[in-house]
């Protein structure tokens, strides 16, 4: 069973009050879609992380385990250090790998690939979404 997943992560000032958005497709069809407040002092690029956990949280809690996952990020630094080709030299990214990386434990074959921001809106709009609900 493969599943398509977008997502996005962001903080207004970076750092500053920061959102993860995810869309989940299964079947060509939106099956989950999440807009979630992640604090308000964190990173782009750890929210962009966070985004990540939140989405393999959500398929775990949909009983979706086993799937085979194929992620599109606007984050081309996040695709490439998940992907192995970028050393991670952020010391707060660190933990945010190890619990990504834990967590695709859990799931068939998972793939992560570059989108530009134009062709992740909707993911983009639910991480506002998620920050201006705490504003």
């Amino acid at each position: 069973m493969s599943v398509v997943i977008y997502t996005d992560g962001g903080a207004r000032g970076n750092p500053g009050p920061a959102g993860a958005g995810v869309i989940i497709r299964k079947d060509g069809r939106v099956i989950a879609e999440v807009a979630q407040f992640l604090g308000a002092h964190q990173t782009n690029n750890w929210a962009e992380y966070e985004a990540v956990v939140v989405a393999l949280g959500k398929m775990l809690e949909l009983g979706l385990t086993g799937s085979d996952i194929r992620f599109y990020l606007d984050s081309k630094l996040v695709v490439e250090q998940l992907m192995g080709n970028w050393k991670i030299k952020e010391p707060t990214l660190k933990p945010q790998v190890a619990k990504v990386r834990d967590l695709l434990k859990d799931f068939g074959v998972v793939t992560f690939a570059y989108v530009p921001r134009e062709k992740n809106k909707k993911a983009d709009k639910l991480v506002n979404e998620a920050i201006d609900s705490q504003a």
